[in-house]
């Protein structure tokens, strides 16, 4: 048998590289042999947090990774032939980027243009969830709004709330590095604070009313309820960051419910019809509208995956966006 190399969590906080046999498509699949792929921050919450979501330890050979490009070397799909260059999006119950090969279902899978940066072009698939969630939110055009967190998807949120006309976008970041580069992708006024003298700090740029939409783009208790306390009355949350625990979580329900507070999430933007929100960012990087360069940080080899985790875990100063490479 044909083998080959996959990360597989085998408990809390240990994700290692392991020899396995090359799955076998059935109808309708295609198999995949995957070029590279990238660390999402959900999946930190799920092997070093413990979010498992789709089963638990150990966790199927290639999972969690769901951020990845790839080549077709098999299709039982009439829409993808050997040799083409794909997108892969699977969904949270499907996610197996994490190895050389995988088996994904046609409707996980965009084709991606000729004689494009394919690094770039695999950032698609996260700034496609932040479009997803943007797109829920009923008014941002001349909004001031609030992004907690700078990690990619907190830079991503100010591109796309930017191309969707917000008016002034405010940015808190501890990590220097990250939020010396929000400005490149939006953000108008940078907190270095955190906690309590991050939301005063909102307030007092707000003449004490807060922002009319906070993205929490962090996951993690303290943000989400720090969202509701910086929003003005009436205003909207949008819950973006994975909780660290699939368990109920504190929530300051006095806060919403005295402002009469909406809280959405993002869930949902690999099942939407015809891929539209992947089929923008697609083009959107294509066309180099956003500054892919400067998420892209630090590549490691499906070999260092444990490696890489412990890298991204640590949030170093510079680090904004792993790749592993194959």
């Amino acid at each position: 048998m044909i083998k080959m190399r996959a990360a597989h969590a085998v408990k809390l906080k240990t994700i290692i590289c392991k020899e396995v046999e090359v799955p076998h498509i059935t109808d309708n699949t295609v198999l995949v042999k995957t070029k590279m792929s990238s660390i999402c921050g959900s999946d930190l919450h799920v092997v070093n947090m413990g979010y498992t979501y789709a089963s638990d330890f150990p966790l199927p050979y290639g999972a969690p990774g769901h951020e990845g490009v790839g080549e077709v070397v098999e299709s039982n799909s009439p829409d993808f032939i050997e040799g083409e260059s794909v997108l892969t999006i699977p969904n949270i119950y499907s996610s197996k980027t994490f190895a050389d090969y995988q088996v994904i279902e046609p409707k996980y899978l965009v084709k991606l243009p000729v004689n494009c940066n394919e690094n770039k072009l695999m950032m698609a698939q996260q700034l496609a969830t932040v479009d997803y969630s943007c797109k829920h939110i009923d008014s941002i055009k001349g909004k001031t709004i609030a992004v907690i967190g700078q990690g990619s998807a907190g830079l991503f949120h100010n591109f796309i709330l930017k191309h969707y006309g917000a008016e002034k976008i405010i940015a808190i970041e501890p990590i220097d590095h990250r939020r010396s580069i929000s400005k490149y992708f939006g953000a108008d006024i940078t907190l270095s604070l955190t906690g309590q003298k991050a939301t005063d700090a909102i307030l007092d740029i707000t003449n004490g009313d807060g922002v009319d939409i906070a993205i929490e783009a962090v996951g993690s208790v303290e943000t989400l309820n720090q969202a509701m306390a910086i929003c003005k009355p009436q205003g909207r949350v949008q819950s973006f960051g994975l909780p660290t625990t699939l368990q109920p979580i504190p929530f300051d329900w006095n806060t919403f419910f005295s402002k009469r507070l909406t809280i959405n999430s993002n869930f949902g933007s690999q099942d939407e019809p015809d891929l539209a929100s992947v089929k923008k960012s697609i083009g959107l990087i294509a066309k180099n509208d956003i500054e892919m360069d400067k998420i892209l940080s630090h590549e490691f080899s499906i070999e260092e995956i444990q490696d890489a985790f412990n890298f991204a875990e640590k949030k170093t100063d510079g680090l904004v966006k792993i790749t592993i490479t194959f």
